[in-house]
């Protein structure tokens, strides 16, 4: 049922042809499709909330999780439970023909929330994008807006080279008639995606865009233009310029859903409810421990930039980092300005497809910055913890599977710190 290990290539009518059999539950409810190379869970979380704050049932399916695979499919942002999720893996096991060529694992969790949300039922459903847009098995739905939230090299082994082919991928999830909200400004591309034959096109800097974007305490306050109306005063309790972008992306979607503005309040409401694990997270106060799942180069710049902003780029700063295959370490620690760092500890991911931590210390010397391996996640906590001093930022980044353990941790070892309150 869950496929090799390995990686397979996807194959639309392979969904296809499950979802059919299980009744073609991805059209039960109107979808929000989201697509990008960073903000995507951000989006999708806030873009929840704002549906949620209408008084509409939501599901919602992301990924990759953090700490627990049930994260991947809520409804009103809550996990779904173990026995639900059980029982649904189950039931699709038994859909299988015989003789058919196994779901991928990605493939069977797609499948599993849109059978979820079908039975709850929901009244909407927000889906993000697994890789790509074209050929990924949330495809199979017809999105009646889609959501880019930006185009960046990730992921070219599978989606290509440069920009254009990464974006020629995305585009695959605008569906002929449907509305697209595009966070992506690079005129070059537009022509991708205006290319799909939506039958709107909501461009940022055009037809939406940020007024204002400034610091808050614990967050950003905002004023938002977009093509129905403008909001003043909005706080977002998320750290980063990247997110107020996300926010407004979601926002900006969900009147392109409802046909017209939102009403101040409810804008006000869904923006103070916000949030976005393992992004920019603070975890505890003293020492300063902020969790951020930057996993490519733009990202990394994004968070480098928000930390200087939010936390003071002259503060005293030890990093916990952690990559998979695939990403050149040197490369995205200086974007993650690490050359600044009092010490980089470098653990494995908790992932087949994790970097040897040996080859980011070494990645890490090569800047002039301390280095030191721990073999798991908690212990990198552990050591930076104990080199921290009070006013110190710990800094855990470089994947999601590494913020999603030392989120575990934090939140249940008693010899570390916990969470901030």
């Amino acid at each position: 049922m869950l496929g090799e290990p390995k990686l397979r290539v996807p194959k639309p009518e392979r969904m296809r042809g499950f979802a059919y059999r299980m009744g073609d539950p991805q059209h039960a409810q109107p979808v929000l499709h989201i697509t990008g190379t960073n903000g995507k869970t951000s989006t999708a979380r806030a873009l929840s909330q704002v549906l949620m704050s209408k008084g509409l049932s939501v599901g919602t399916f992301t990924s990759p999780h953090l700490e627990r695979l049930n994260e991947r499919v809520m409804v009103d942002l809550e996990p779904i439970a173990d026995e639900d999720l059980a029982e649904l893996l189950s039931d699709l096991a038994l859909m299988e023909g015989p003789g058919a060529e196994p779901l991928t694992w990605f493939e069977v969790l797609t499948a599993a929330a849109f059978r979820y949300f079908a039975d709850k039922p929901v009244d909407i459903a927000v889906v993000e994008v697994g890789i790509g847009g074209r050929f990924d098995a949330t495809n199979i739905a017809d999105g009646a807006v889609a959501v880019v939230t930006n185009v960046s090299l990730d992921h070219t082994e599978i989606l290509g080279p440069t920009r254009q082919h990464i974006a020629q991928e995305k585009a695959g999830i605008v569906k002929p008639g449907s509305t697209l909200v595009l966070g992506e400004t690079d005129p070059e591309l537009y022509p991708i995606f205006a290319g799909q034959g939506p039958e709107d096109v909501l461009l940022l800097g055009r037809d939406f865009d940020l007024t204002r974007n400034d610091l808050a305490i614990g967050g950003r306050l905002l004023d938002l233009r977009t093509p129905g109306a403008r909001y003043e005063d909005v706080y977002l309790p998320l750290h980063g310029r990247h997110q107020a972008t996300n926010f407004l992306l979601a926002l900006v979607a969900a009147e392109a859903f409802f046909g017209r503005p939102l009403e101040a309040d409810i804008v006000l409401a869904a923006a103070s409810e916000t949030r976005s694990p393992g992004r920019l997270e603070v975890l505890c106060e003293r020492p300063l421990v902020v969790l951020d799942g930057a996993k490519n180069l733009a990202g990394a710049r994004c968070e480098a930039a928000a930390v200087a902003e939010e936390f003071g780029q002259g503060r005293p700063k030890v990093m916990v980092v952690g990559m998979l295959r695939g990403k050149d370490a040197r490369e995205m620690l200086e974007a993650l300005d690490a050359a600044r760092a009092e010490l980089v500890v470098a653990c494995p991911a908790p992932s087949p497809r994790t970097q040897p931590p040996e080859t980011v210390a070494e990645a890490a010397r090569s800047l002039g910055t301390e280095a030191v391996v721990a073999p798991s996640v908690p212990e990198a906590l552990e050591v930076a913890l104990s080199e921290a001093r009070e006013e110190t930022l710990v800094l855990v980044t470089g994947s999601l599977y590494v913020v999603g353990e030392a989120r575990s941790a934090l939140h249940t070892d008693v010899r570390l710190p916990g969470p901030a309150r």
